[in-house]
């Protein structure tokens, strides 16, 4: 285990906060809510239907750019391919305006449910407390991001906060870390990138020079046959302090 470094860059969404885990029974649950506006549809069907269509819509790379500065929007284009999917297969036509008031009640149900994950505080100010120069680094729209790092109070516990939407590059983009080294003033080789996802947070620092560790929170292990080698796995993020401890 090397020395604490320099400086570290971290994820925001479910690497210090647990914003999008578990999205299925996300859906499930607000299909349960609305499940009068749905039927004859069932919250399952409509839920699975759902589900799978997310994940093929943003498997696509680019697709995945474009679209995650504009969530909201991505996920009414979501739910009403979905909803027109099981129409045409089960020949059952769903209320008007069903797509639109699913997809923003997913998202109303996902910021209600975000927070901070445990101990993720603690480490924060214990790191800077030990001299690490710490930077924020997240993807998506100015406004919905900025809202978030106020909310949880992160801003004073980072040295430097980089939204995409504001910075006007993100990850996996070799720029973000670029900047963000810069603005920490210091070398790839002296930093650290912790974060959930095995391409923008372990892969392509990684191709930098930057030290990765993966934030495992879900403790469910690298995929089968995954090309990336994190330099580290984490389940929860105390664990960086573990064995830097006196």
């Amino acid at each position: 285990m090397p020395a604490l470094p320099t400086a570290i860059l971290f994820d925001l969404d479910d690497t210090i906060l647990s914003a999008y885990r578990r999205p299925e029974a996300a859906w499930l649950a607000v299909a349960d809510e609305l499940a009068e506006l749905i039927a004859p549809l069932t919250p399952e069907a409509v839920a699975a239907a759902v589900s799978r269509q997310a994940v093929a819509f943003w498997a696509d790379a680019e697709r995945h750019r474009i679209w995650r500065q504009k969530l909201g929007d991505a996920r009414r284009q979501i739910v009403s391919c979905a909803l027109s999917g099981l129409a045409a297969e089960t020949r059952t036509a769903v209320s008007s305006g069903a797509a639109v008031r699913l997809a923003d009640r997913f998202t109303a149900y996902r910021d209600e449910q975000m927070h901070v994950f445990p101990g993720a505080y603690d480490t924060l100010d214990a790191l800077r407390s030990a001299g690490v120069r710490l930077a924020l680094i997240t993807n998506g729209d100015g406004p919905g991001q900025r809202a978030k790092v106020e909310r949880f109070d992160l801003a004073r516990r980072f040295d430097h906060v980089q939204i995409e939407g504001e910075a006007g590059f993100g990850k996996p983009e070799p720029e973000a870390y670029r900047h963000a080294l810069a603005a920490l003033d210091v070398e790839p080789a002296e930093t650290w990138m912790v974060g959930d996802n095995l391409e923008w947070e372990v892969a392509a620092p990684q191709r930098l020079g930057i030290y990765a560790i993966w934030h495992d929170h879900a403790a469910s292990g690298l995929p089968p046959g995954s090309a990336v080698r994190p330099d580290r796995i984490i389940t929860a993020l105390p664990q960086l302090l573990e064995d830097h401890r006196a």
